[in-house]
């Protein structure tokens, strides 16, 4: 699932995000999500989120729901 959608992102989850001084590369970071950024409910590049260890990335993929 891609993060495009700020209902299907909450803290604690796991994701897959894109620094922004990985843009060109695409190099992916995996964390937990701590909070949400991006106020809108839509995103076309992903919802931007700061991970547990403070990294600040828009969301490319949810790795793991833990619902």
């Amino acid at each position: 699932m891609d993060g495009k959608n700020r209902k299907d992102i909450y803290p604690g989850l796991e994701v897959d995000i894109i620094l922004k001084k990985d843009q060109r590369s695409g190099k992916l970071t995996r964390g937990l999500v701590a909070n949400l950024l991006t106020s809108a409910p839509y995103h076309s590049r992903g919802i931007k989120v700061r991970l547990e260890d403070g990294q600040i990335g828009r969301v490319a993929v949810i790795v793991n729901e833990m619902q």
